[in-house]
């Protein structure tokens, strides 16, 4: 057997973001990493680089974030030193290959805490991981008369593929309302469930308005009314620390260019009892035991959902992000990322003519706002002439502008990586552009 090694250590840990973490001694104890944003930028090249003459102010992560230099490299590793087809080659480099592939599973298992390796499947991305789940559960075990539970805060990508099944199939979908500030009406949403309910599917945190959906809650009492629940995290695992077996879901998905990953990889994580049950998504290699033109018969999970060559390179990548947040610590992610909101919020709220869409409570570090007599997409590109990268549009969320009467939004979103001088430069382009439509 040929000596593999899986993953080199030096090239998946913040070097300059964290402070070194030394193994205590018995008996003593060992302070949090000490976060300093300053040095973690310094991981993070793309933040060095001028738009129009100005320093980039990148406050566009909802929708994809930056990539640290240690996850650049670890690909530069995977793609010069250890690339190749997996699972069924016995020489080098297959074995390489194989054994990086899945201990990147098992590196995504533990940072959900998923019970088991095998019930974290690698798809490309959160909207493939919802569509496995609709066409492998969905199309099995919903039939005419079946109801599926949305809510208003819903991606496109938690609604199309529902909506798909449902003219399949004839099964109904009923929607959870929002109150004015952007929160789930749980009584509502508990008032939904009858007999006849078969699935939720709810997104963790609205990337259109920042809302953190009350999860627990929401699988508990689905769970009473003995109904599975997926829950769409594509929000949720770049901003905090995400446990699976204390949320008790069915199905957890999420992407990897959000988590400061690559693109084109995600995960569905599925409680093993629902993918032993579930039929394949796609056919092809590697998720057969036999073929046979009389009968094929399918491989156990997770690869019975893995058709074909996967994204092995990018599952490499992702478990370096992991290992770069887990070395940060998402609870210093979630802390750094609530005093953004809670300065751009306050600076926001007191700028005359500037509204905020959506005011939740409890809410992660976005804020969707309009400007008064100025188009979104007008705020966005004279923004981008200061520098500063926001999201502009409906954000892939068209049911949530039709509950706040707004055709679309500005949305400036923000990650662990972002200071509050960035901040004022928001709220300074803002007004900037307020000067050029007065």
């Amino acid at each position: 057997m040929n000596a593999i090694t899986t993953e080199p250590n030096t090239a998946t840990l913040p070097s300059q973001g964290v402070a070194a973490c030394a193994v205590p001694a018995a008996g003593q104890t060992t302070a949090a990493p000490t976060f300093d944003v300053e040095r973690i930028r310094g991981d993070f090249p793309i933040l060095k680089l001028l738009v129009d003459s100005k320093p980039l102010v990148y406050l566009d992560n909802a929708a994809s974030s930056q990539m640290p230099q240690q996850v650049i490299d670890r690909l530069a590793v995977y793609h010069s030193s250890e690339h190749a087809n997996i699972h069924r080659g016995v020489h080098y480099l297959s074995e390489t290959a194989t054994a990086t592939y899945e201990a990147a599973r098992r590196k995504l298992q533990q940072f959900i805490n998923a019970p088991e390796e095998r019930e974290v499947i690698f798809t490309s991305g959160t909207t493939d991981a919802i569509n496995l789940v609709m066409h492998g559960y969905g199309r099995k075990f919903i039939k005419s008369g079946d109801e599926i539970i949305l809510t208003t805060l819903e991606h496109h990508s938690n609604i199309v593929p529902w909506q798909m099944l449902a003219e399949e199939t004839g099964a109904r979908i009923r929607v959870a309302p929002v109150n004015d500030a952007g929160e789930l009406v749980i009584d509502a949403y508990q008032k939904l469930f009858n007999e006849r309910t078969k699935l939720v599917g709810v997104t963790h945190i609205s990337n259109a308005l920042g809302s953190i959906n009350p999860i627990k809650e929401m699988i508990a009492f689905a769970h009473s009314n003995g109904t599975p629940v997926l829950v769409d995290g594509a929000q949720a695992t770049p901003h905090m620390q995400v446990d699976v077996q204390d949320l008790d879901c069915d199905f957890y998905t999420f992407s990897g260019h959000k988590l400061c990953g690559p693109t084109g990889i995600g995960i569905l994580y599925g409680k093993a009892s629902l993918l032993e049950k579930m039929q394949p998504f796609k056919g092809g290699g590697d998720m057969i035991l036999s073929v046979t033109f009389e009968k094929t018969t399918y491989n156990t999970i997770p690869y019975k959902f893995e058709a074909g060559t996967p994204p092995i390179a990018a599952a490499v990548g992702l478990a370096a992000a992991v290992d770069y947040m887990s070395a940060i610590g998402m609870h210093n992610v979630a802390a750094h990322e609530a005093e953004l909101l809670k300065y751009a919020t306050s600076q926001m709220t007191n700028m005359p003519g500037v509204r905020i869409i959506g005011t939740a409570q409890n809410k992660a570090a976005v804020i969707s706002f309009t400007v008064d007599g100025v188009h979104p997409h007008d705020v966005g590109t004279l923004l981008n002439q200061a520098g500063v990268a926001v999201r502009t549009g409906h954000h892939c969320a068209q049911p949530v502008m039709q509950r706040f009467n707004v055709p679309a939004t500005s949305r400036a979103s923000f990650a662990f990586y972002n200071t509050l001088d960035e901040v004022d430069v928001l709220i300074g382009g803002i007004r900037d552009v307020q000067q050029v439509f007065a």
